[in-house]
């Protein structure tokens, strides 16, 4: 997909969030984005470089660590594992938060109307699954015992 690429990433950023917390979530995810801006191929595709940073995919990256940060906070209060509907509820608030921050970078190179058309409509039920998946995936480590519950 072009200019934006469909991948796992904000399943990944929002569910270290969820299972880090806000503080360690968010630090973990700053230093994968740093990685990636230092060159090595952590992005998507493989990707790396500061060219990631300033292109087309640079308001999503810049709302990872919001996005586990807000992940994290929610879980800390409870919207974790124990309560499936409000840890789907955080994941699609950060993924919301995610498409909103990159449709705004985007806007500035492409226009609102195509930022919405390319940046968000295809990303939204991929957004859903994996909120969804993210929200099963906590409450199945939670009744595993492999996450504390709340």
């Amino acid at each position: 997909m072009y200019p934006v690429p469909m991948t796992m990433q904000t399943f990944a950023v929002a569910f270290l969030g969820a299972i880090y917390g806000w503080r360690l979530g968010g630090i973990t995810v700053l230093a994968w984005l740093v990685e990636g801006a230092l060159g090595l191929p952590v992005l998507a595709g493989g990707g790396g470089g500061l060219l990631h940073f300033s292109g087309p995919t640079a308001g999503y990256l810049f709302a990872f660590p919001l996005m586990a940060m807000l992940t994290g906070w929610l879980a800390e209060h409870g919207w974790n594992g124990s309560r499936v509907f409000l840890a789907l509820l955080s994941m699609l608030l950060a993924n919301c938060l995610c498409l909103l921050l990159g449709a705004a970078w985007l806007s500035g190179m492409i226009g609102v109307e195509q930022a919405i058309t390319y940046g968000v409509t295809p990303f939204i039920l991929g957004a859903v699954l994996k909120s969804a998946l993210g929200a099963a995936t906590l409450k199945a480590l939670q009744r595993g015992k492999v996450l504390p519950s709340a």
